[in-house]
């Protein structure tokens, strides 16, 4: 099933589920229309950055992301998961662990959704959103700290929070009040961090939006869909916080992409 792309957008709407998605093309029938302010038809080009994954996957919508704050054009391949596709060639020769996304940016290949996301900070550097405030070694040194608190202190927790309490419900499986309440515990002392931290900048890192603010949006997507908001919502700056980068067009992008 080919899928047209418009700056990221798929056309027309694919059916979402989560793990029930089409095939992955790679005969580069995924195309890209690229809008002239002319009144003739539009050009169908090829876009060098293809993204293989799902928009309901979280380490994919933080590539999306980074992706739309580049204002960037690339095509999005989606990956049959529920027929394993993502475990099979063609696949596996794009990220040999077998887990989405991968990235193709002309002869590159990329996996790991943070990698990725720094790539396309770092090599489109000019364009869009900063996202990592470059000829500021201090401020670049925050955003490297901050990078790796939401890897190993944020998103070990949160992830499985959304586990218990989104995906389990999208595999017909239960969730587990026990270890929501344990999860909830040591995420609060995460969040008192960083409450803490915006106290004294309007964002992570610095006083603008960069890469570490943006990995978070997957996980705390999901989580403001449920009653761990309010470990969010009670803490003033982290709730401010939520609020602004939730709200970038950016993002909007983004979400709007899981609903088509």
């Amino acid at each position: 099933m080919s899928s047209i792309i418009l700056r990221g957008r798929l056309l027309p709407p694919l059916p979402i589920k989560l793990h029930l998605h089409p095939s992955p093309s790679h005969s580069h029938s995924n195309l890209k229309f690229t809008s002239k302010s002319s009144p003739s038809p539009p050009t169908i080009t090829m876009a060098s950055i293809k993204v293989h994954g799902v928009p309901m996957s979280t380490a994919t919508m933080r590539v999306l992301a980074a992706l739309y704050e580049k204002e960037l054009d690339f095509e999005l391949i989606p990956v049959d998961m529920r027929a394993g596709a993502h475990k099979q060639e063609p696949f596996v020769s794009l990220n040999p662990f077998g887990q989405i996304p991968a990235l193709e940016d002309g002869d590159l290949t990329l996996f790991e959704s943070r990698a990725i996301s720094e790539y396309i900070a770092d090599e489109y550097s000019e364009k869009g959103e900063k996202l990592l405030c470059p000829g500021c070694k201090k401020v670049k040194a925050l955003i490297k700290v901050w990078l790796q608190v939401e890897g190993q202190q944020f998103d070990p927790i949160a992830s499985k929070i959304a586990f218990e309490r989104v995906f389990k419900g999208m595999f017909g499986m239960t969730t587990d009040p026990a270890a929501v309440q344990e999860l909830e515990g040591k995420l609060v002392k995460v969040l008192d961090i960083y409450e803490a931290r915006l106290e004294k900048s309007e964002f992570l890192a610095c006083d603008c939006f960069t890469l570490a603010d943006l990995n978070h949006l997957p996980v705390i997507h999901y989580l403001m869909g449920t009653d761990s908001k309010a470990l969010f919502e009670s803490r003033p700056k982290v709730s401010e916080w939520v609020k602004k980068i939730t709200a970038r067009p950016a993002w909007a992008k983004v979400v709007d992409l899981q609903k088509q």
